[in-house]
């Protein structure tokens, strides 16, 4: 029986070290599944999931993490993927959908309004926003989005540097989705950053536009995986109602 949200929030902790315990391929594809409904900025989705079950693939990336217990020990792996470089790509594939979705009946004057405006985004305000050289034009959008912010609010993240941070935000909203759901059914994870990144591009063989977001280490805990009780700052000190 799947644990509840709150329970699985609870039960998730970052596994150091797993039992030698193989666990359901099927299932953790499920949970992959699941991080693939993550929300994410402009339903542009710019991830990737390579799930990991090759022995081989998993001591060589072990040895890019490092060979850290949560990698070494680890019986399954999912790298998350960001790839900036395909909002052209996935732009188009919203239209397709939003033509797809809203021209099976007759629209009504106010849905007709929306779907042209969703268009309107997708062809006009996200390649005003994405579309850079170098990180030249970038910084030039910055710089009049700042002239413009002065008299009326306006969204200011152009820069290349502004783009990589959302494509990973949104990475990172994928890989929480992962961790919950595993938890749920009783499997651990333990997200990793630590790692030499440049070598797991290489042994997955992703393109030059691609980055690692984390590798997340999976299994079954062993009983000293976990390294010591949950430690969190008071919650005072981080809560603030307005």
């Amino acid at each position: 029986m799947e644990k509840s949200v709150s329970d699985a929030i609870a039960y998730r902790r970052s596994t150091r070290v797993y039992k030698s315990i193989d666990i359901d391929t099927e299932k953790v594809k499920q949970c992959i599944q699941n991080a693939a409904l993550a929300p994410n900025s402009s339903n542009l989705q710019l991830w990737e999931f390579y799930h990991v079950t090759d022995s081989d693939k998993l001591k060589a990336i072990s040895k890019a993490c490092f060979n850290q217990n949560a990698a070494k020990t680890a019986n399954q792996m999912l790298v998350i993927v960001t790839r900036k470089d395909l909002w052209k790509q996935r732009a188009k594939a919203n239209i397709s959908f939003l033509e797809a979705a809203f021209g099976k009946t007759e629209l009504t004057e106010k849905l007709q309004k929306r779907k042209q405006q969703a268009i309107n985004y997708y062809k006009k305000i996200i390649p005003t926003i994405y579309w850079d050289f170098l990180g030249i034009f970038g910084f030039i959008k910055y710089v009049i989005f700042q002239i413009i912010g002065l008299f009326r609010p306006i969204y200011r993240q152009t820069r290349l540097s502004d783009m990589r941070i959302v494509a990973h935000k949104s990475a990172a909203l994928a890989a929480e989705n992962f961790m919950l759901g595993m938890a749920a059914i009783g499997y651990d994870t333990c997200p990793m950053e630590g790692s030499d990144t440049l070598m797991i591009k290489r042994i997955l063989n992703l393109p030059f536009g691609a980055e690692i977001n984390m590798v997340i280490g999976c299994g079954i805990r062993d009983d000293a995986g976990i390294y010591g009780p949950r430690f969190r700052v008071p919650f005072k000190d981080v809560y603030f109602k307005i």
